[in-house]
């Protein structure tokens, strides 16, 4: 076989700037939510702790009951998480500062559940497309394409997905699904369909985020003048209203940014950098390895074939 030295050079040539301008999977981003995307709003003013929300969940889901019945309020003393039986909890959290308005003497309840995203890190985080984006607003889970790697629960800024450990042969992650079947449907999420004092208001989130600002506008001293949830990590489509300051109660301060975005970032200025070095040095492994191939075939003295072909 002979080898043309031009041709391979091109090759290599070609091969390194390949590598340099064409993007990786990981680097895809995500559409932005369209105009119909659904979503809730949870004003925490409104919510009276009863768990309903919970007890909702739990049957719509199907998931084990809990060791403390729904109707046991005491619970609410202790802060709770979600975990792979428990979709959504609802938290207490005393006032710092109780202010002179009497409706601010409460606590504040707070029901916490995944927030669906926009620009969801579990999505660009999973590496077999187990969890996707839907039109609709929800953060959908693909049992079937999962390998369990549970990159998604490191990704999530929230802290929401749950694994299940104590399950060796078929574990899941679990985390809250919006209700997406029923949803789809024409249906209402459970939690946002049983709730006695309307907290939970479930639409467009357009429309969502309207109406949360007309509230602030018309009831100043009421809420908080922010929309949790509108920007933090490029938009959730569960959005929050308070009379405390969310970092009082339990929501993490994060930026507007995108995790998914900061990484491709980061992944964008280091293969800028590396991108350029190892193209020189893909090419200049080629021209070694093609002069050294050279080199062995050309060490042969002339008329060695023929003497061996004599020989034999």
């Amino acid at each position: 076989m002979r080898f043309d030295r031009r041709k391979f050079l091109k090759l290599s040539t070609a091969a390194a700037a390949g590598t340099m301008l064409n993007p990786g999977p990981g680097q895809a981003k995500a559409a932005p939510p369209g105009p119909d995307s659904l979503g809730c709003l949870v004003d925490t003013t409104l919510c009276v702790g009863c768990r309903q929300c919970e007890a909702a969940c739990n049957q719509r889901n199907q998931l084990p009951q809990p060791p403390v019945p729904f109707e046991e309020t005491a619970v609410l003393e202790n802060e709770r998480r979600m975990d792979e039986t428990t979709y959504t909890v609802v938290n207490k959290y005393y006032p710092r500062n109780l202010g002179t308005l009497t409706w601010r003497q409460r606590p504040t309840f707070v029901k916490f559940q995944c927030m669906h995203c926009n620009d969801p890190s579990c999505v660009s985080a999973c590496i077999v497309g187990a969890l996707t984006k839907d039109a609709s607003g929800a953060v959908v889970y693909d049992a079937a394409k999962c390998i369990g790697c549970r990159y998604c629960m490191v990704a999530c800024p929230f802290q929401v997905p749950a694994y299940e450990y104590d399950k060796a042969l078929t574990p899941q992650v679990r985390k809250c699904t919006m209700c997406f079947d029923q949803v789809k449907e024409g249906g209402l999420p459970a939690c946002a369909q049983i709730c006695p004092r309307e907290a939970i208001t479930f639409g467009k989130r357009a429309d969502l985020l309207r109406l949360a600002r007309w509230r602030i506008k018309n009831h100043p001293g009421r809420y908080q003048d922010h929309i949790y949830g509108e920007t933090e990590v490029g938009g959730t489509a569960w959005i929050y209203l308070a009379s405390e300051p969310f970092t009082d109660i339990g929501f993490p301060k994060l930026a507007a940014k995108a995790p998914p975005r900061l990484t491709e970032s980061i992944q964008h200025a280091v293969t800028g950098y590396l991108a350029l070095p190892l193209s020189l040095f893909a090419v200049l492994g080629g021209v070694m390895w093609f002069t050294g191939f050279m080199k062995r075939n050309g060490d042969k003295p002339e008329g060695a074939d023929q003497v061996k072909e004599g020989a034999e």
